[in-house]
């Protein structure tokens, strides 16, 4: 009887680790990108790691792909204000006002001449974008 009873512990603990805790205790925070780590889930996800290394490392990295383990509202975005700051009379961004917000944010100086924006029609086109780009500064 004490042996069923540990193994159904057990299953239940290894099946809440294998899942990912903040999937199964916060499913309305899928989809976050970013923010500050609830510190919860950090430690309940932790704890996996301490019974069960690989049950961890998979609760670990479902929390981080799914945006589970953040905080919401804590997430580090533009406010229509910055946004609106950023941009000339014409509704163009400013490469100057950018570079400068940039640096603001990250302590980072960056020169203006670096900050270029290209219009995109589809995440295909970016990719392309992207790709080429990554082709021209390797070689």
């Amino acid at each position: 009887m004490k042996q069923q009873a540990l193994g159904m512990c057990l299953t239940a603990v290894l099946t809440i680790q294998l899942s990912g805790c903040g999937v199964l205790l916060h499913p309305e925070r899928k989809g976050q990108r970013g923010g500050q780590v609830d510190p919860a889930i950090a430690v309940l996800n932790a704890a996996g790691l301490l019974l069960f290394i690989v049950p961890g490392l998979i609760a670990f990295g479902v929390d981080l792909y799914y945006g589970t383990i953040y905080l919401p509202g804590t997430a580090k975005t533009l406010s229509e204000a910055d946004l609106n700051r950023l941009r000339s009379a014409d509704g163009q961004i400013q490469p100057e006002q950018l570079a400068r917000f940039v640096s603001e944010q990250t302590g980072q100086t960056i020169p203006a001449e670096e900050m270029v924006s290209y219009p995109v029609g589809s995440v295909d086109e970016l990719t392309l974008m992207l790709t080429e780009v990554q082709k021209r500064t390797s070689s």
